[in-house]
């Protein structure tokens, strides 16, 4: 780890504790994230753990080094709907071909959505579909995972598929807490007759002839939910690794079936060391869904006037999920963002007096950030530079404003100045100010000024009426 820094600790789920991390190799950090299901545009949800664990991401490169870091996160496209339209669309071509077709253009948004929030790309992207069947480069499939299950004794086949036993594995449950007895004791519906246990879960299904499918030993067929982390986390950081990361929503049943999966097929204790997970969202104070109509896409975010009435910048977006603490949940609401772009606001207009040159990222903001990825502590560091740049005009602290803007991935360019609002503003002012409504006219000036605009009241020669103009105060 470098030197000046204070120890990264982290909540981990396994243990619900905030833990000192210790990696298994500090000359390659591995962590692994689930990604998108690329069917549709990602929504302000699936932002979240994009943007959080760019942060660790970054947290990671900054203290072991960036090429020490392994950053896997994966795109799911093997699912039955897209198959279906793979079939569907592209009924000439290889199956894993007419699935890339499906889901290029959903894939590409995505990547264009997630550069708009400033985050990384990670070090690797694999595609489910990539890891179905035995590989040429022997990397790990899901097949053979499945296979190896079998052999242990953790899976048998029945009724055309292949399921996982949850009563071969006798600490099945660890993170999320529940244990086989409680499955069975919650069972309100009927379990299907060809399982052993009611929490047992599929691994392979079969495919009829109209449905698309690989070949496997067990016929044509495609692959459960679960199995393709479990293969391509195995892929690309072996068989145990640091950090497993993702939504509060997958912690039962995904992660913790990935866990069963990945231990019973490798016969290790773990999976990962650390889990983390980030917590849900509401879209103004409300469950974000179709039928309460409050879902919304990254991409209308920042190309539409659906949320707010106007678009919104990506950092403005970045800065707004990243004022509540990973761990709890947000309300995302247009108030936040707007309380996101004034800081940005002021953030940027310190930072544009930063001399040129690099800067050591601020000890500070490293050391908040090692507490379990504390922001808002980095944040009211970065809003305190902010403020000794812009008072004293104090190059230093834009300068080390200016790095931890970098580091964070914040744009650091001076905001764009809307003069049809400030003209707009200026306007309400004249109007309060002939009403005599002091108070009121005062509020406008301070937070124009907030934004960087000084306003500044003069006379005109000929009629002596009062006349403002403004700056923009740098």
């Amino acid at each position: 780890m470098s030197n000046g820094f204070k120890g990264l600790r982290l909540h981990n789920t396994l243990t619900r504790t905030k833990e000192d991390f210790v990696p298994i190799d500090p000359r390659n950090v591995r962590m692994y994230v689930c990604g998108p299901t690329v069917y549709d545009f990602a929504h302000i949800g699936n932002a979240r753990p994009v943007i959080v664990f760019d942060v660790l991401y970054r947290l990671l490169r900054q203290l072991y080094g960036a090429d020490h870091v392994t950053y896997v996160r994966n795109i799911t496209d093997v699912d039955d709907k897209i198959n279906a339209r793979a079939l569907r669309d592209f009924p000439e071509l290889p199956l894993n071909e007419a699935i890339a077709n499906v889901t290029r253009k959903t894939a590409d948004q995505f990547h264009k959505d997630v550069a708009a929030l400033g985050t990384l790309p990670p070090t690797f992207e694999p595609r489910a579909t990539e890891f179905v069947q035995p590989r040429a480069d022997g990397k790990a499939d899901m097949i053979t995972l499945i296979q190896s299950l079998i052999e242990r004794g953790h899976a048998y086949e029945a009724a055309g598929e292949v399921l996982f036993d949850t009563g071969s594995m006798p600490d099945y449950g660890q993170l999320s807490k529940r244990n086989l007895d409680e499955q069975q004791a919650g069972v309100r519906i009927a379990v299907d007759a060809h399982k052993k246990n009611p929490g047992d879960f599929v691994l392979w299904k079969l495919s009829s002839p109209e449905e698309p499918g690989w070949d496997s030993p067990w016929g044509r067929g495609r692959p459960g939910w679960h199995i393709e982390c479990s293969a391509m986390s195995a892929a690309y950081l072996g068989e145990v690794f640091d950090i497993h990361g993702g939504g509060l929503d997958l912690i039962f049943p995904h992660h913790e079936n990935e866990i069963a999966q990945s231990r019973c097929a490798h016969g290790t204790d773990v999976m990962a060391n650390y889990w983390l997970h980030n917590g849900f969202l509401q879209v103004e104070g409300r469950k974000m869904s179709k039928s309460e109509g409050n879902f919304v896409t990254i991409n209308e975010l920042l190309e539409t006037e659906k949320f707010g009435g106007r678009n919104w910048p990506g950092d403005v977006l970045r800065l707004a999920m990243l004022m509540t603490h990973y761990r709890e949940p947000i309300d995302f609401s247009v108030r936040k963002l707007e309380e996101a772009e004034n800081t940005l606001r002021k953030w940027k207009r310190a930072a544009d007096m930063a001399p040129d040159g690099a800067t050591p990222v601020p000890a500070g903001i490293v050391d908040a950030l090692c507490d379990d990825l504390a922001t808002s502590s980095a944040f009211q560091l970065m809003s305190h530079l902010a403020s000794q740049a812009a008072g004293d005009e104090n190059e230093e602290a834009a300068a080390a404003l200016k790095s931890a803007m970098l580091f964070l991935g914040f744009e650091l360019q001076a905001a764009e100045v809307d003069e049809e609002a400030i003209a707009k503003a200026i306007a309400e002012r004249l109007a309060f100010i002939s009403a005599k409504d002091w108070a009121s006219a005062d509020r406008i000036r301070a937070e124009l000024l907030e934004q960087g605009v000084q306003l500044k009241d003069g006379k005109d020669p000929a009629t002596g009426e009062r006349v403002t103009t403004w700056e923009v105060r740098r």
